[in-house]
């Protein structure tokens, strides 16, 4: 995996944890359907099952963009000291 993404570099910094939480999802998402490895000759999704065929970039994006975007919801947080600690 790229280690860009980690990085903070102008073009694979992802300021928002979102943002960050679903480039990770995708690059997975194309690991496992899209991206045939040498060992297996296929993917692993369908080594393991999961797809029944090699997904291309299209396919991945069509399924991607067919899901409705997550709303966050915002929560107050409320956080308490716990005098004491360990003993």
């Amino acid at each position: 995996m790229s280690q860009k993404r980690f990085a903070r570099l102008t073009n694979g910094f992802s300021k928002k944890l979102t943002h960050h939480a679903a480039a990770v999802s995708l690059y997975v998402a194309h690991y496992n359907l899209c991206r045939v490895h040498e060992a297996l000759r296929t993917t692993p999704g369908v080594a393991l099952g999961v797809a029944d065929r090699v997904w291309t970039i299209g396919d991945l994006l069509d399924a991607a963009l067919a899901l409705e975007p997550n709303r966050p919801i915002r929560t107050k947080r409320n956080f308490t000291v716990i005098e004491g600690g360990k003993n």
